[in-house]
């Protein structure tokens, strides 16, 4: 079920956000190649992106090499440059789909998954597309083929959200909790992230063991405290341009005030590590070789819970330069609406 009534800005002036840094206590552990990726990686976006200056600028403040360095801080350099180049297309095309409406992003769409299951024929029509082909042809070289299905039908899921998103942008529509919480899975753009871990630490864990009840969980775990965590920090930014796909805005349509939803995100937050903490601990056998593959998994999912926590305070996209202050405070002060 679905509500739609126009976006009303809240009347307070602060919020304060819940202290989840210190309720996650797993190793933020960050790789020896950040520097060098994040150079070129940027270099890359900026090639073929074609980004205006101020577009550019704001990416240096992203920092969307020190989160991939901190998501997959083991992995070997190529593998590191390529998941680094996937995180800043990403962002690109985050950025880009906001101000697409729903046939605009269909088509991107269509252009990137052509690309993925066509790399060496499809010639893509966009920017985006090209790029797609390029980070594509190299992560293929060494990825298993379940790890490379798995990402272009995440990626395709992905697509078809961020389309039913527009739709619903389009449509002034805000989606109750239920519905919200299966569309925003798919937004995130998590899932195509797991993929890229077995792919940057050339793991071959079978399908099967993929699909275990056990390991889809601790993927969702994961994906429910990266997507959530991230509707509270990017609240501020989000709410001063109107934009309602966000969970607290979810929730104050259910009779929330402002405060009370930032709380209850925080506490589903808080659950979700919880949960992924309880599912690693009722890992199941699959053998010594398989084991230890899924252990590697298993680390990369708790890297990205702990790296997105902290450089979301690092990064300027959600806080400007006031992410370390925030991160002690806690306190965020409301934008202004834009007119």
């Amino acid at each position: 079920m679905h509500q739609s009534t126009d976006f009303t800005p809240p009347s307070a002036s602060k919020i304060v956000i819940p202290d989840l840094v210190s309720h996650c206590d797993f190793p933020l552990r960050e790789n020896r190649h950040e520097k060098l990726a994040s150079r070129e990686c940027k270099q890359w976006l900026f090639r073929g992106g074609k980004m205006s200056d101020r577009k550019r600028l704001a990416f240096h403040g992203l920092k969307a090499g020190l989160l991939t360095s901190w998501c997959y801080p083991k992995c070997a350099y190529p593998q590191l440059r390529v998941c680094c180049d996937f995180m800043n297309w990403l962002f690109h095309l985050d950025n880009i789909t906001d101000d697409l409406d729903n046939n605009g992003t269909s088509r991107t769409a269509v252009d990137i998954m052509t690309v993925l299951y066509h790399p060496e024929t499809y010639r893509p029509v966009s920017n985006e597309g090209r790029m797609t082909r390029d980070y594509w042809r190299r992560l293929i070289q060494t990825g298993t083929p379940g790890m490379q299905q798995r990402f272009m039908e995440t990626m395709d899921f992905f697509f078809q959200a961020v389309t039913q998103q527009a739709i619903d942008r389009a449509n002034g529509v805000v989606p109750d909790l239920e519905s919200y919480i299966s569309l925003r899975r798919d937004t995130s753009g998590c899932k195509p992230c797991w993929a890229l871990i077995e792919y940057a630490y050339n793991l071959t864990i079978p399908d099967e063991v993929m699909e275990h009840p056990i390991i889809r969980a601790l993927g969702e775990a994961a994906n429910d405290l990266v997507t959530w965590s991230n509707d509270i920090f990017s609240y501020n930014v989000e709410q001063s341009k109107g934009d309602t796909h966000n969970m607290i805005v979810v929730m104050m349509r259910q009779g929330l005030s402002l405060q009370e939803a930032v709380d209850f995100v925080g506490d589903l937050c808080k659950e979700s590590i919880d949960r992924f903490i309880e599912d690693r601990k009722n890992l199941p056998s699959w053998g010594e070789e398989i084991d230890r593959q899924v252990q590697i998994y298993a680390d990369g999912l708790a890297d990205w819970i702990v790296g997105s926590l902290h450089w979301s305070f690092e990064s300027e996209r959600y806080f400007a330069k006031s992410g370390l202050e925030v991160k002690k405070t806690r306190v965020v002060n409301l934008l202004p609406r834009r007119a």
